[in-house]
């Protein structure tokens, strides 16, 4: 197994994952013609040409992404690959200079173990403001937000 950043041909595998998840409505689904725009900012856990798991980080400031979009295939769970996706997505966000990274999820205290604590949603504007407002969960939102500081973090990443 291993964690590459994601290809074109990687899209419709990256969408039935991410759709597997909405089903189960631990996530929003995501189109196709989002997916092909946002390529670039997906990694992929890659067994032997099948993703078998998917993450993404979506710069939103100069300071500030989010970890969006993470998903593990079933029958690959707990085997290490949702970290090791963060993790890539946390390394090119300390690479790009970004000092904060977020995410908004049902599955809090995975993040905690990766080193993410907690913050009020309150204290993201620009995630409210842009994704949320167009979430037919909004405004009662119940996933958690979860923040890290990557100076802190510095070395982790790896």
């Amino acid at each position: 197994m291993r964690i590459r950043k994601a290809k074109i041909n990687d899209v419709k595998s990256i969408q039935v994952l991410i759709n597997e998840y909405a089903r189960k409505e631990e996530m929003l689904p995501r189109a196709l013609n989002d997916l092909y725009e946002s390529i670039r900012d997906f990694f992929v856990a890659d067994e032997e040409g099948v993703v078998i798991g998917t993450c993404a980080l979506r710069i939103l400031w100069e300071d500030l992404a989010e970890i969006r979009s993470l998903a593990v295939k079933d029958g690959f769970q707990g085997k290490g690959i949702g970290s090791k996706l963060v993790k890539a997505c946390l390394k090119e966000a300390h690479d790009l200079g970004i000092k904060r990274v977020f995410a908004l999820t049902y599955q809090r205290e995975f993040f905690k173990k990766i080193g993410f604590k907690d913050i009020s949603k309150r204290k993201l504007p620009q995630k409210i403001w842009g994704d949320c407002l167009r979430c037919p969960k909004f405004p009662d939102c119940d996933e958690h937000a979860v923040i890290l500081n990557l100076k802190r973090f510095k070395g982790k990443t790896t």
